[in-house]
């Protein structure tokens, strides 16, 4: 079964312990027949986004992702790679503030958590920093509540949690006219049936995205849906990063058997692939960081050169 809309799930019902079982059930079906869902509360950030993209570009060039082996701070228009594309977009990301120093007595995955570069903009790093923490607590409590969804505790997913969670600016430029994404308002998201469906802003809503990441977790029983917009903020949550494939396996077994079986076994197979279904690498950190060097040769080339060497020449990267 399909959807054509994107379910509205109102926070405060789900900490209200009245409202909180029903709540849950709208949550459970939200997730796992639609994979996105709007988040009904009281935020703030956007109105900065767009005079960011504006400043000049020796502004922004002053803080390039390409100083940074953390890959954090700013990227141009066409700099980055998806799947094997070019990312059409420009884009300031930034990461949890307070990370430990790296030293070399760390694994060289660990570099990956370090100190964000700020855009030179008065209030900007405050305010990045303030929504860092904001997200970080609310995609936490959101957490505990699709574990409750399931059944489960409501700490289920914390053993999961990594220490550096990620915060991306995101700016798409004008599609050409007459081009596929030339009438694109806002965002949308791909449903089963490869229709894309309409999600408008909603005023004090979030829409969270179950991500790849959860359905690796469950083992498949989630699924993933893609989204395009024009202009947005999105928050990622951070992962161990010495979280092996086989812990996540084994830690994950109870989580899987509680998952709704899916009616769509056959289900498209997305672009991207997850960094934690990558047997070849030693844990998410490894992994992750061959993804961030594929999809920042620029950067990878000065911080990890022997690594961006490897990384390019297997074909198995896709």
């Amino acid at each position: 079964m399909s959807f054509s809309s994107i379910p509205v799930v109102d926070f405060r019902r789900l900490q209200d312990p009245e409202t909180q079982p029903a709540a849950l059930l709208q949550l459970r079906e939200a997730i796992f027949q639609v994979g996105f869902v709007y988040l009904s509360l009281v935020q703030r950030a956007h109105e900065t986004l767009p005079e960011l993209f504006v400043l000049p570009g020796e502004a922004k060039e002053r803080c390039n992702m390409i100083n940074s082996p953390a890959f954090v701070g700013y990227t141009r228009l066409g700099a980055e790679t998806t799947a094997s594309q070019t990312d059409l977009r420009e884009q300031f990301d930034f990461g949890t503030p307070g990370m430990k120093p790296w030293t070399e007595s760390d694994p060289f995955w660990q570099r990956l958590e370090g100190d964000s570069q700020y855009p030179d903009y008065p209030g900007a790093q405050e305010l990045i920093e303030e929504y860092i923490t904001a997200s970080a607590e609310l995609s936490q409590a959101f957490m505990r509540s699709v574990s409750e969804c399931l059944c489960l505790p409501p700490t289920t997913f914390e053993s999961f949690k990594g220490r550096m969670d990620r915060l991306k600016f995101i700016k798409y430029p004008p599609a050409p006219p007459g081009s596929q994404g030339d009438n694109i308002g806002g965002l949308q998201v791909l449903n089963r049936n490869g229709d894309w469906i309409d999600a408008p802003p909603i005023a004090g809503s979030l829409v969270v995205n179950i991500q790849q990441g959860f359905e690796a977790i469950t083992g498949g029983g989630g699924f993933v849906q893609r989204p395009r917009i024009a202009l947005f903020i999105p928050f990622f949550l951070g992962v161990r990063m010495d979280l092996t494939l086989d812990e996540l396996r084994e830690s994950a077994a109870h989580i899987v058997q509680r998952i709704p079986a899916s009616d769509d076994r056959k289900k498209r197979a997305v672009d991207v692939p997850s960094e934690f279904l990558s047997p070849p690498y030693s844990c998410f950190g490894e992994a992750y960081l061959r993804n961030r060097i594929i999809s920042h040769p620029d950067v990878g080339r000065k911080w990890y050169p022997d690594l961006h060497a490897r990384y390019s020449q297997d074909s198995s990267i896709k």
